[in-house]
């Protein structure tokens, strides 16, 4: 038991939770951007498989790291203005048209790659982010080396969950948003747009989905394969319900998450064969669902959340 307390306190842990939440943080805001403004983007898998390929493929062929980043971020917008123009303007099954997109955007990734990558044994690589150690906080003790010599976009990723959390509590645009994913009839009374607001939440939370599935190619690995999130996306759907639609209990709820994957597979290197390691892989998931069930009880789901709007309808 004590080897297992240990694990808890070794540094190693808490950087590698870091690590692992970062696509989890960007994927779980852009869901929740989505959700406040009352469209359920499923296809956030497919969003991030295609952000992972077109940013490391866009290194790949020359391009600037933070360029590869832009190019994923630009092509999730994408990606969200085809959800929004289905569901938003065409009023279509917004479950039919997310699963439709994850379908499509991770073939098409994969079919792309082929393409402009030749088959080889092994994935080619590019050259990733690398920790950046930030003056004076990476010295302080304990806290230093955990925290602040992590890569660019981890910092980003933290950024933009304190930005989007003061954007939706304490500016005009966040009340704005948060009232067309509850009543966007009401919205409309106090002249709003809630068609333009729509589109412009799905396509700033796809874009943050993709740059979240471009860290994983840019940063956390050098190469794309086409199962590399490997689900991420659904956890960060999860994580938009356990955090109740709040910016910053989605990032605690990402690290809590990212605290699990890492637990476990330091504990598969102290039991070894005495346990199936599948145990191991299933323990971030079965903690999670059950934080979920615990969370979703006092959840207060958007009003409007898949419910089409039509101008002038009551």
């Amino acid at each position: 038991m004590s080897e297992l307390a240990d694990i808890l306190l070794t540094l190693g842990l808490w950087s590698s939770v870091l690590r692992i939440a970062t696509p989890l943080i960007f994927g779980t805001l852009g869901a929740l951007l989505c959700e406040r403004a009352g469209v359920l983007n499923l296809g956030i898998e497919g969003i991030m498989t295609f952000g992972a390929m077109i940013g490391w493929l866009t290194v790949y062929q020359g391009g600037d790291l933070w360029l590869g980043m832009l190019a994923a971020a630009v092509s999730g917008a994408a990606f969200g203005l085809l959800h929004a123009g289905m569901t938003v303007s065409l009023g279509l099954s917004q479950h039919v048209t997310g699963l439709g997109i994850t379908l499509f955007a991770s073939s098409f990734s994969y079919y792309l790659f082929r393409l402009a990558v030749e088959v080889q044994g092994t994935p080619p690589t590019v050259e990733p982010f690398r920790p950046v150690a930030i003056p004076l906080l990476s010295e302080l003790p304990v806290l230093g080396p955990t925290l602040f010599t992590q890569t660019t976009p981890t910092y980003l990723a933290i950024g933009a969950a304190l930005g989007l959390g003061y954007l939706m509590a304490r500016t005009p645009l966040g009340l704005a948003v948060r009232m067309t994913g509850e009543n966007p009839h009401a919205a409309e009374a106090q002249g709003l747009n809630p068609i333009r607001l729509r589109y412009g939440a799905i396509m700033a939370g796809s874009a943050l989905m993709a740059m979240g599935g471009a860290f994983l190619t840019l940063a956390a690995f050098n190469s794309f394969f086409p199962t590399m999130v490997q689900g991420r996306g659904w956890v960060c759907i999860a994580l938009v319900v356990f955090s109740t639609w709040v910016p910053l209990r989605a990032l605690l709820g990402a690290l809590l998450f990212a605290l699990f994957d890492a637990y476990q597979l330091r504990l598969q290197t102290v039991f070894g064969k005495a346990v199936p390691y599948q145990l191991f892989l299933m323990m971030p998931y079965v903690l999670s669902i059950v934080a979920l069930v615990v969370m979703s009880r006092r959840a207060r789901v958007p009003q409007a959340l898949m419910k089409p709007y039509r101008r002038g309808e009551r």
